[in-house]
């Protein structure tokens, strides 16, 4: 027989059910959206050449996985070869829409699984692995310290081999490609969220305490500092070099590197002569000025060099010592005072094309190295090796002409808006502070 509930017992029996549902679909349809991520980077000399490393973490169940950041690399790669275990990674099949976001792929015809070339541009080295997907989690961020920590279910990356990882830091396993592409970590980041498609990096110049990375918009608020330093950027566009400067890609490719307008150099307020014709890129995409963070030290082509480095020692007024590699201009120590803005040397200004400029104060410009201290920029016609700067077969100079390295960048805020293709940049010295001063200590 069919037992009848009283109207009151009904309503409360509805009401109870309503506020159950009501829970199970707040708790499978979570409100929190965030409108920024944050990422420690963190200066690592282990290695040949120093490097800046990130950590994410990967997989199911996830581990941590120490990645070096190369603000020019097009993707996400990690060594598969070496322990990779996750129940969640999946491989993307050939014709897929996953695959059609790398751009040009190959395709193993047997398992129908797409991969793509990758490089350690550290190295220089290259291969191909497959395209997969896997979870991802990262911290979200409110701008001032982490908050909680959000994943991406289906992040894109490619597998690498041993052969590939030979050269990076201590641990290192991967790379984190943060360039204009459409995998990219800042463009899957945002499309995962629907945050707006920018992404900031600051380069902590100690090995002990951490830079940062923000993926999203500001606020942009370090330790002490009552102010956003996003609201205090100075803007120049972005420019797409049509020719690829990677170690690795298709041709027909354009570049995913981030270029700037570089118009002219100048040292003690004084124009430094250069051919000027080697600032802009050329229809073969040589030329030009990049930003680096694989390169440790900016580098010049050798007439600028030349140029850039005799300028500099006649505005310093001191005698120059022996150089120590890979440096070619270097002082002693004794001949060179110290302030707050690092080394007591003349800025050397680059002049971008909005007729902005970017100070290059002696804290940046400078290196001690034993002894001696020396100006923190490579010539790249001397040793193409030890610069570090893309060259390909036919070529005697290197592809771009300036590659600003990452002993320039450090304790810089820079801001790379993919939507309206400008870098937002400023030095974290004029506000008294340094790129260690964000609070990775967890508000929640």
């Amino acid at each position: 027989m069919l037992a009848l509930v009283p109207m009151a017992s009904s309503v409360k029996l509805l009401f109870l059910c309503f506020l159950s549902l009501f829970i199970s679909f707040s708790i499978a349809q979570p409100s929190f959206r965030p409108k920024a991520l944050v990422l420690p980077v963190t200066k690592d000399v282990s290695a040949s050449v120093p490097q800046y490393v990130t950590q994410i973490k990967q997989r199911t169940p996830l581990v941590p996985v120490k990645l070096t950041v190369d603000l020019g690399g097009g993707y996400f790669w990690v060594n598969c070869e070496k322990g990779y275990v996750s129940s969640t990674s999946k491989p993307a099949r050939c014709g897929s829409a996953q695959c059609s976001l790398f751009g040009l792929y190959g395709c193993n015809v047997e398992d129908k699984i797409c991969s793509r070339s990758l490089s350690n541009t550290v190295t220089g080295v290259s291969t191909f692995g497959e395209i997969h997907a896997d979870v991802v989690a990262i911290n979200a961020t409110d701008g001032n310290n982490p908050v909680r920590v959000v994943s991406v279910p289906k992040f894109l990356f490619i597998c690498g081999a041993n052969v590939v990882q030979n050269g990076l830091a201590s641990g290192v396993t991967g790379m984190a490609g943060l360039g204009r592409t459409k995998v990219s970590l800042p463009s899957q980041f945002s499309s995962a969220f629907s945050f707006l498609r920018k992404f900031a990096i600051c380069l902590s110049s100690s090995t002990m305490t951490n830079g940062v990375m923000f993926f999203g918009d500001g606020p942009y608020n370090f330790g002490y500092l009552n102010s956003d330093l996003s609201k205090v950027l100075t803007f120049t566009p972005l420019i797409t070099n049509p020719v690829s400067t990677a170690p690795s890609y298709f041709q027909g490719e354009p570049s995913v590197e981030y270029f700037i307008g570089v118009k002219s150099i100048r040292v003690s307020d004084k124009n430094v002569p250069l051919n000027t014709t080697l600032l802009s890129i050329d229809r073969n995409g040589i030329g030009g000025t990049k930003i680096s963070t694989v390169n440790p030290y900016t580098v010049l082509e050798t007439t600028i060099y030349k140029a850039v480095s005799e300028a500099f020692v006649k505005a310093v007024g001191a005698p120059t010592v022996a150089p120590v590699a890979p440096f070619g201009t270097c002082f002693a120590t004794k001949d060179i005072q110290s302030t707050r803005m690092g080394p007591a040397v003349p800025d050397i200004n680059l002049v971008l094309q909005n007729e902005v400029v970017w100070s290059i104060i002696g804290a940046n410009s400078m290196v001690y190295t034993n002894d001696v201290i020396c100006l923190g920029f490579v010539d790249a016609g001397s040793d193409p090796s030890t610069a570090q700067v893309g060259f390909v077969v036919g070529y005697s100079q290197p592809i771009t002409s300036i590659t600003i390295g990452a002993h320039q960048l450090e304790n810089n805020m820079l801001q790379f808006d993919l939507a309206t293709s400008r870098l937002g940049f400023r030095s974290l010295f004029l506000e008294h502070a340094n790129c260690a001063n964000f609070n990775f200590t967890s508000s929640a």
